[in-house]
């Protein structure tokens, strides 16, 4: 009967969140089948250590636990991946009409944004998908992320500016084209 009240209270808890964990994992390892496994084994560690969790916050308990599991991950299987580069950078998409040119335009906006996301260094890439997919405050990320608030303050900015430089990079390279 406790384990049922377990698993029952590990449901409600942490599992609303498989969208935001798949969506944390993707955008780390950059591939579905990785981010698949990542997800598959953090929940199965959140289940395990599932005793330390305390009520908080489930999303960012489950999204740290996430974050470390992809970490290690990537230590085992790409660990050039894991230094980082800070030097800075930055750029802004736009498309405001339907019709089908500016659908067409839109597509090839949002593949072009997905690309210069992807080419963040890892921890940039974190902290930017952690803030603007998942639309975690900074203080959830410092504990997602086990970082100093400043720190994600700090990275954050850097990744929108590095990020603006490689879509002005990418749009000055089509214009050349």
């Amino acid at each position: 009967m406790q384990q049922q009240n377990k698993l029952a209270s590990f449901e409600t808890a942490v599992l609303p969140h498989l969208d935001a964990a798949y969506n944390l994992a993707r955008w780390l390892t950059r591939n579905d089948a990785d981010a698949e496994d990542v997800v598959q084994e953090a929940y199965l560690r959140a289940f395990r250590f599932f005793g330390g969790f305390h009520g908080e916050d489930g999303r960012a308990w489950l999204l740290g636990i996430v974050r470390n599991t992809t970490y290690t991950w990537m230590q085992h299987n790409r660990s050039p991946q894991l230094s980082m580069q800070l030097d800075d950078e930055l750029h802004e998409a736009k498309s405001d009409d339907l019709n089908p040119e500016a659908l067409l335009l839109q597509k090839a906006d949002a593949q072009m944004l997905r690309q210069a996301v992807e080419e963040l260094p890892l921890e940039f890439r974190e902290v930017l998908v952690l803030r603007e997919l998942n639309e975690m405050s900074y203080k959830q990320i410092a504990a997602v992320a086990d970082l100093p608030l400043g720190t994600v303050m700090s990275r954050l900015a850097r990744a929108r500016k590095r990020l603006q430089q490689i879509l002005a990079s990418h749009a000055k390279t089509e214009v050349l084209s």
